[in-house]
């Protein structure tokens, strides 16, 4: 598998309205394009926070463990669309009460993204899909024991611990 670079993405201000477009491939170059994602935390009623692995395939952070759900928002999408989307393709889950917990600009070398944040607790099944390689539930002290140690994309540790996760 492979990403695809001319998939077309909403080109944003900071406050989310659109005011462009851009393909994957010009967001992800070093073009400092500012584009919506979307990141649900899903947590089951434990208090264990679920984490996939991104895929050796992937063009940013392969192999990395990551937030539960993340993907980008599809030009002509809106964030909500795009959250279910993604919870769906990702890990199969559709019934799911969403929590929004907050928004921020994440830039690393390669991109800008304006970052919608959302929480769930979910003790239903997960199927992680073909698009990721697994997934599993971390108790906290796991995660924050593996801090640093590049087990995690830096976008997941920036994350966890702006949200107080």
């Amino acid at each position: 598998m492979k990403d695809n670079q001319e998939e077309l993405f909403p080109i944003v201000d900071e406050l989310g309205n659109v005011i462009d477009a851009a393909t994957r491939g010009e967001c992800h170059n070093g073009s400092k394009l500012l584009h919506p994602v979307v990141h649900l935390h899903v947590f089951n009623s434990q208090g264990e926070h679920f984490l996939q692995r991104r895929p050796d395939w992937k063009d940013i952070q392969p192999g990395k463990w990551d937030t539960s759900v993340g993907g980008h928002v599809d030009f002509g999408e809106h964030v909500e669309q795009a959250l279910r989307r993604e919870a769906k393709e990702e890990l199969g889950i559709e019934d799911f009460q969403a929590e929004r917990i907050g928004q921020y600009v994440f830039e690393s070398d390669r991109e800008k993204e304006l970052v919608f944040v959302y929480k769930t607790i979910y003790d239903g099944d997960i199927h992680p899909s073909e698009e990721l390689d697994g997934g599993r539930f971390w108790p906290k002290e796991d995660i924050e024991g593996h801090f640093g140690h590049g087990v995690f994309t830096p976008n997941f540790e920036h994350e966890y611990r702006r949200m107080g996760f």
